[in-house]
């Protein structure tokens, strides 16, 4: 499951530099402070980056190891591997509020101000120095790296409107401050780092060695307590732009991302992304608990997770497909949401109850997910025919691994007379209940793909029993007929 909002406590009570020493703060950096947290939530065993997924024995070894040496780091990956999760959970282990000067654009620390306003307001007020309290959600920023990125954007810039106000041209305090200095004792990420103009990168070398920045002509010398972390795709060094050389040798660590290595991987990713937008049923719906879309109010078995989970592994080894593209985890969800939709079209089209996805729901997304996917020059005009092709072999593959070794004679008996069972996108589960009639075993047949208590409703039913038809005609026990809309399975 996706990870709640942890509630916030209530803000620290100091509100002068005087009450702040008095509480017995003490100063830390920005990268000692994810240090000593991350020590602590490994000698507790606790979870340290939530709600990532298939990384535990390959990828946040290596992130430990960075952030525990005080790294400013790269990650590399394709897309859809989830480099930016990954970096946003990191705020994670900064401490839950931090202090600031109050009114500071940069978030100086009271013991250590840094800019010139703060510098000249300590010196004034000393020991009254107003203080104020950030949380670790707001010590994190972004910038997706483009084209037109400026220095400005990333550093600072000479506001004209503080010159207009009568301030002079050399004065410190008309610099208006960018993305990065205003991140100051926090995170801050550039992702997809080789899009940025290598001149720009160029402004980053004094924040990753010398820790400061410079702005247009003025003396000016701004230490900076961050934490830089950038992502990127490894073919961007060739493909768009590269990492400028002394930028990459700044970084202290690079480390590889990957998609989901395991079945189990990839089925835990999609529910887990699933739950951004998706609830569990009702608590005591047993081990075959159903995804239920809070939107789109239609369940997702656990069978169709798995075919859908297999479908994307399949894509994504496919020779068809360029795999220096990648297959997105978005792939799978976009499956999932976009199979679940076509349960709810049925019900509000045929006044279907209690809507539940089945097989039949699965053909729809392929023209959806086309888009998605990179394929070589040489499948140029048969997208839609290799995926429908990979999407029946994880059809396949799902029957054999739930319904493969069980005994589905009672099922098929019911062609031995030469009936035919019509089936569709639009035929509601009470119809094709009807078209198929009673079958012994049903239950086992449910339970097999998932469905445990609490999973009776005709949707259900239907929907274990339109996957085994499927199967069936897979394994070539049974023919199916493609109509308009639908099959007819028979003999």
């Amino acid at each position: 499951m996706h990870e709640s909002p942890t509630p916030r406590s209530e803000t620290p009570q100091a509100r002068t530099l005087r009450e702040l020493r008095e509480s017995g703060h003490t100063y830390r950096t920005v990268k000692a402070e994810i240090r000593e947290n991350l020590l602590a939530r490994l000698r507790a065993r606790a979870p340290r980056f939530p709600g990532i997924v298939g990384f535990d024995d390959t990828v946040l070894p290596h992130l430990e190891r960075a952030l525990l040496a005080g790294h400013d780091l790269v990650l590399l990956g394709e897309r859809g591997q989830g480099k930016t999760r990954l970096i946003r959970t990191i705020t994670s282990l900064l401490d839950e509020w931090t202090p600031v000067i109050d009114g500071c654009e940069i978030n100086d620390h009271p013991y250590a101000p840094a800019c010139v306003r703060c510098v000249k307001l300590a010196a004034e007020r000393g020991e009254d120095l107003g203080v104020a309290w950030k949380h670790r959600d707001d010590r994190y920023g972004e910038k997706l790296a483009t084209p037109d990125t400026s220095v400005g954007d990333l550093i600072g810039d000479v506001d004209p409107i503080k010159i207009a106000e009568g301030r002079t041209l050399g004065d410190p305090e008309t610099v208006h401050y960018g993305l990065v200095p205003r991140t100051n004792r926090g995170v801050f990420s550039v992702n997809e780092l080789p899009d940025l103009a290598e001149r720009i990168q160029v402004s980053l070398l004094n924040v990753l060695e010398e820790r400061d920045i410079q702005v247009r002509g003025y003396n000016l010398r701004l230490p900076l307590d961050i934490l830089l972390i950038a992502s990127a795709n490894p073919e961007d060094y060739t493909n768009r732009g590269r990492i400028i050389t002394p930028l990459k040798d700044r970084f202290g660590a690079e480390i590889r991302t990957h998609y989901p290595l395991t079945l189990e991987d990839e089925l835990a990713l999609i529910r887990q992304e699933a739950a951004l937008n998706w609830r569990e049923q009702d608590a005591g719906s047993g081990d075959g608990a159903a995804a239920e879309p809070a939107g789109l109010s239609a369940e997702l078995p656990e069978h169709l997770v798995e075919i859908i989970a297999r479908f994307t592994r399949l894509v994504r080894e496919s020779t068809a497909v360029d795999s220096r593209s990648g297959v997105s985890a978005r792939f799978a969800i976009a499956a999932a949401e976009t199979a679940a939709a076509s349960a709810v079209r049925r019900a509000a089209l045929t006044g279907e109850e209690r809507p539940v996805t089945r097989v039949c729901d699965l053909p729809g997304v392929v023209p959806t997910l086309r888009g998605k996917v990179e394929f070589e020059v040489s499948e140029e005009g048969r997208e839609v025919e290799v995926l429908a092709h990979l999407l029946r072999r994880s059809v396949a593959e799902t029957f054999r691994g739930t319904l493969g070794g069980m005994d589905l004679s009672a099922l098929l008996d019911k062609f031995s007379e030469g009936v035919q069972i019509e089936s569709g996108e639009l035929t509601p589960a009470t119809e094709l209940l009807h078209r198929i009639g009673p079958v012994n075993g049903l239950s086992k047949i449910m339970s097999a793909v998932g469905m445990g208590e609490g999973d009776e409703s005709p949707g259900h039913a239907a929907a274990a029993l339109e996957f085994a038809l499927e199967g069936l005609y897979l394994m070539r026990r049974l023919s199916k007929d493609e109509v308009d809309g639908g099959a007819v399975y028979r003999t």
